[in-house]
C-alpha cells in the first residue's frame, strides 16, 4: 500500500510542476503574437520595396527584431515539455508560406499591393494560430 501512495504522492508531485510551468510560460503566446504582427510590417515591405535600399533596410530590420525575440524566449524561466516541437512546426509553416510568398510576390505577382497584403495575412497565420491555441490551452 505504501508503494501505491508513494507512485500517486510522485504523480501529484509531476503534475503540480507541470502546471506551474504551463502558467508560468505565458510568455510564448507573446513571443507567437509579435511574430504575427511582424510579418504584417516586414512581407509588404520585401515585396513592395525594391532595390538596395529596400533590401538592406528590410534585412536589418528583421535581424533586429528576430535577435530580439530570441534574446527574449532566451531569458524566460520555464519552457515547457513540448514546446521546443511545437516552435519548429510553427517556424516550418512560416518558412514554406514566407518561401512562397517570396517566390509568388516576386515573379508572378510583382508590385501587386493586394497580393503583399493577403501574403502578410497568410505569413503571420502560423504564429497567430500557434498563439490563439496556446492562450484557450492555458
Amino acid at each position: 500500500m505504501s508503494e501505491q501512495a508513494d507512485a500517486v504522492a510522485w504523480l501529484k508531485g509531476i503534475a503540480r510542476i507541470e502546471a506551474s510551468a504551463r502558467g508560468r510560460s505565458g510568455w510564448y503566446v507573446g513571443y507567437l503574437w509579435l511574430f504575427a504582427a511582424w510579418q504584417l510590417a516586414l512581407v509588404p515591405a520585401v515585396l513592395m520595396w525594391h532595390g538596395r535600399t529596400g533590401t538592406l533596410v528590410s534585412t536589418l530590420a528583421n535581424a533586429v527584431v528576430v535577435m530580439g525575440l530570441f534574446v527574449f524566449a532566451t531569458r524566460q524561466p520555464v519552457v515547457p515539455r513540448g514546446y521546443g516541437g511545437r516552435h519548429l512546426r510553427v517556424i516550418g509553416a512560416w518558412a514554406v508560406a514566407y518561401v512562397l510568398t517570396l517566390v509568388l510576390g516576386l515573379t508572378v505577382f510583382l508590385d501587386s499591393v493586394a497580393f503583399a497584403a493577403v501574403a502578410a495575412v497568410v505569413c503571420a497565420l502560423p504564429a497567430a494560430v500557434a498563439a490563439w491555441r496556446e492562450t484557450r490551452a492555458v
